[in-house]
């Protein structure tokens, strides 16, 4: 057996000793008949997220994110790049959703957010997935890009804790979520992680075609911190509930980078859990010429300079932040 955890010394403050995964609660005091049914109901008119189309996804109209009734799976697997509190040792049990509610122009992963890729699949495929995951000994079921889906969600879980689903539940999103959704997640989702991507509509628009998504985004991320509070870890190190909370540092974007970690330690928490991410580099539409030869987007076609990666750092500590998130080398799996 593995011996040993992944908590520093100065995670021990956020540890929880004790700790069942919240949808277990929910399911054994009755709540899920009522909130599937809830959760339906944002389909018939949908406003599932921000966007609010109004059409009837349950007749499989579509608009924004282009998915009807059922959800798009494009992949199930155990995923080991994820931060350490979440990958652990045998890796994170990701589901990730095709399409987007989003259209950002970098996407690193545009092949299935912007494009029609993977298999419509029920509550009852989802739920076999996440029971699939489980199996293999992830640590959590990790819903990436899920915005759109959060009705399905709901009902693949409900479908699963039946049929055994003991591990936490992780929304990894965006955080161009719907109020509305996320009030429905209450009780259900244990780690929420979110991006926080943009501090200005001019930024967001241009970007990711969505003006409102800084406003959306605060709203978003201070409800998840009301239900679930600061990010706190099991025994072994892994996140067990609270909110994680992503930032992407792009070329030219120190200012919205410095904006969002001010807000995040005075309006959050100055415990908030931060991964600062360095990882950009020109993807989807980025670098692309126009009709008059003209480079899209040129102001981010180019990843990172250190200076901006160290820049987005001081200024997270400058505004009081001081939990991040660190990689270290995979840990060794546990023998079976």
């Amino acid at each position: 057996m593995r011996s040993g955890s992944l908590l520093t010394a100065a995670d021990h403050r956020f540890a929880i000793d004790d700790f069942e995964p919240t949808h277990l609660r929910l399911w054994r005091e009755g709540g899920f008949p009522e909130r599937v049914e809830e959760a339906l109901k944002e389909l018939e008119d949908c406003h599932a997220c921000p966007r609010n189309c109004g059409v009837n996804r349950l007749e499989n109209e579509t608009r924004a994110c282009n998915t009807g009734r059922y959800a798009i799976v494009s992949s199930a697997f155990p995923h080991f790049g994820e931060e350490d509190c979440i990958r652990g040792w045998n890796g994170s049990g990701t589901i990730f959703f095709g399409l987007c509610n989003l259209r950002c122009a970098f996407c690193q992963n545009w092949e299935i957010s912007q494009k029609l890729e993977g298999k419509e699949s029920g509550p009852q495929e989802i739920a076999q997935l996440m029971l699939s995951l489980q199996d293999r000994g992830c640590h959590n079921i990790n819903f990436v890009t899920p915005e759109h889906v959060v009705p399905q969600v709901i009902e693949a879980i409900a479908a699963a804790i039946p049929l055994g689903l003991m591990v936490p539940i992780v929304y990894n999103t965006s955080a161009y979520d719907a109020l509305a959704s996320l009030s429905l997640l209450d009780g259900i989702v244990d780690v929420y992680m979110p991006d926080f991507k943009f501090w200005t509509p001019e930024a967001s628009v241009r970007l990711s075609r969505a003006r409102d998504y800084p406003e959306r985004a605060r709203e978003a991320i201070l409800e998840m911190h009301r239900q679930v509070g600061t990010l706190r870890f099991g025994p072994d190190g892994l996140a067990k509930r609270g909110v994680l909370v992503r930032h992407l540092v792009m070329p030219d974007q120190t200012e919205e980078a410095a904006a969002i970690f001010e807000w995040l330690a005075k309006e959050v928490s100055p415990d908030t859990y931060v991964n600062v991410m360095a990882q950009y580099r020109p993807e989807h539409l980025v670098g692309q010429t126009d009709p008059s030869g003209k480079i899209r987007y040129a102001e981010i076609n180019r990843v990172p300079c250190r200076n901006e990666i160290e820049a987005a750092y001081a200024a997270a500590r400058h505004a009081g932040l001081r939990r991040f998130d660190e990689r270290r080398p995979r840990p060794a799996a546990r023998a079976s």
